[in-house]
């Protein structure tokens, strides 16, 4: 047996080695194998594809997969399918690529995507937005998909958000992505590891990712160094982000619109004339100058896509105290009033879009001019506010064409019933143009459809689009090379490498 002083000796060497091999693995090559940190404002409150916009989250978070993506051209392309190929106007065969794991180390096989997509359009009213899908599996390799309707771009439909592929198990769901969850904690973090299934894995670090309840304390975490990655810091923290050393920050377009949604279901809302006016009201201009950055909307699309107008949203406040006047909302004593009531507007924004927020006074002020009372409130809870109803505008972000095409957003937000009808507006005639989606194919007939569509929403007025939107992404030194692209849809992709 050693001595008692020499066994001492053999511990402390032992853990000063130790010391040094963990110093090692954090300097030079070992550095990029540290897990990095990203801040965002948003995070999926679900780890369920079939609730809500949870399969738009962790498709963003590197977690899930669809079958068709849009790729960094804006154009759709294959994902974990191979092609998809049409029998007739409502039928269609998918053939998955081979080879293709869950994170688990399960096939990815048709079966599994059979019941998963099922599952989605049973319960997720926005994967039926497009059309009713049913899924069977052929063989393991292939599925067939069958349409309540014709279908002409199904590739298209598969690319929308709501269809995340992935399988249940005893343990949880997994997905198909480049990182799989260790942890998560709704509304506040994830930890990710990489998926061992998923190419490359070997060399993709851990990720850290957190929820800022503020776009402001999101700023500061990338000023002090807390997080490697920033995503979408607001225009007013720039300057000192761009002057701290070791920070980059990397701006870049959106298919984003801003957007403030119309509650035709309150009294002074339902009047067109009242709406009509709240749109010319708008200074589109001023918004943009705001925000530093981005362009006047000209209706639901951004204009880089080829059924995006060109026109810009026109601004004129004596047209709008014209029609306020002719709706019988005379000023009287600065104030617009009819019937002893006082014409008083309650206007939402949510902090997870800090743009949002930030053009929220912007609004206030421009409307008051007209002699409206406008009370603005900040909510946490952006989907549950737009089903309680309790607003007049809702400040709204959304990507009008996530899989590159118009008919999504039409369907599922402006469609009479649709199940994100945060205006509760209801049209038979646009209803009427958005069902003949279902027949047309070519690019050329699906951009004349929107156009028609356009025109009956904007004679409504049942949104007042605001802009689109350009934002912004401080990173350490770490992340210096990551480009940003696809607005928030792709946050975490396969191609993220971390600087040695």
């Amino acid at each position: 047996m050693l001595p008692s002083s020499l066994r001492s000796f053999r511990r402390a060497f032992a853990l000063l080695l130790a010391s040094i091999l963990v110093a090692s693995v954090a300097t030079g090559s070992g550095r990029a194998q540290q897990p990095i940190t990203v801040g965002q404002t948003f995070l999926a409150a679900a780890i369920d594809p079939a609730k809500g916009p949870a399969g738009w989250a962790l498709v963003s978070h590197g977690v899930g997969q669809t079958l068709f993506a849009v790729d960094r051209a804006g154009r759709v392309a294959p994902l974990l399918a191979e092609k998809a190929e049409a029998i007739d106007a409502r039928t269609w065969t998918v053939h998955l690529k081979p080879g293709l794991r869950f994170s688990d180390g399960s096939p990815v096989d048709a079966a599994f995507v059979a019941a998963a997509l099922t599952r989605t359009v049973r319960d997720n009213p926005a994967a039926r937005g497009s059309a009713q899908l049913a899924f069977q599996a052929l063989d393991a390799g292939t599925l067939r998909v069958e349409a309540d309707r014709p279908v002409p771009i199904l590739p298209s439909v598969l690319a929308e958000w709501p269809f995340v592929v992935y399988r249940e198990t005893p343990q949880g769901m997994v997905f198909t992505g480049p990182w799989q969850i260790a942890a998560f904690e709704p509304d506040r973090g994830m930890r990710l590891v990489a998926n061992p299934h998923f190419l490359g894995a070997a060399g993709r670090p851990a990720i850290r990712l957190q929820r800022f309840g503020d776009a402001q304390s999101l700023a500061l975490a990338a000023q002090s160094g807390e997080v490697d990655l920033a995503f979408n810091v607001p225009v007013e923290a720039l300057p000192r982000l761009r002057a701290t050393p070791g920070l980059t920050v990397k701006s870049f377009a959106v298919a984003y619109q801003y957007m403030a949604w119309m509650n035709t279901a309150r009294p002074f809302l339902g009047d067109v004339r009242v709406r009509r006016a709240l749109d010319l009201a708008i200074d589109r201009n001023q918004l943009a100058a705001t925000l530093g950055g981005g362009e006047p909307a000209t209706g639901a699309y951004a204009r880089q896509y080829p059924f995006g107008s060109t026109i810009e949203r026109p601004f004129d406040r004596p047209a709008a105290q014209a029609l306020l006047d002719e709706a019988g909302w005379r000023l009287d004593g600065g104030k617009r009033q009819k019937d002893g009531q006082t014409l008083k507007l309650t206007v939402l924004a949510y902090p997870q879009r800090p743009d949002l927020v930030s053009l929220q006074p912007v609004l206030r002020d421009q409307l008051m001019r007209l002699g409206i009372e406008v009370e603005t409130r900040v909510v946490e809870n952006a989907q549950a506010a737009a089903r309680e109803g309790n607003f007049d505008l809702l400040l709204w972000a959304q990507h009008t064409a996530p899989a590159g095409d118009p008919a999504f957003f039409l369907n599922v937000f402006l469609r009479s019933g649709a199940a994100n009808n945060h205006s509760r507006f209801a049209s038979p005639a646009l209803d009427r143009v958005l069902d003949r989606f279902t027949t047309a194919s070519s690019a050329a007939d699906r951009a004349a459809i929107a156009a028609e569509a356009e025109r009956i929403v904007l004679a409504d007025a049942p949104v007042a689009y605001l802009l689109t939107p350009v934002w912004h992404v401080a990173l350490s030194r770490r992340l210096a090379g990551y480009e940003p692209w696809g607005s928030d849809y792709y946050v975490l992709r396969p191609d993220l490498e971390v600087a040695h």
